[in-house]
């Protein structure tokens, strides 16, 4: 994530059942807290993605239940 963070005014059309739901989801007091956690979210998902897929296939599952 970038070390600055620049607020700009943006004009949407969105789905106002899916951001009712999300507000609701993530307990944001306004629509615009609920769009930044919901951002948020996504990019930092996108990072452990992103972690996963460098690692994968090098290593093994060792299984600890018969």
């Amino acid at each position: 994530m970038a070390a600055t963070t620049s607020i700009r005014h943006k004009h949407f059309r969105i789905d106002q059942a899916k951001l009712d739901k999300a507000r609701k989801v993530l307990a944001a007091a306004t629509e615009t807290e609920a769009l930044d956690r919901a951002l948020t979210l996504v990019v930092s998902e996108a990072d452990i993605d992103a972690a996963l897929r460098q690692v994968a296939g090098k290593g093994r599952l060792k299984k600890i239940f018969p």
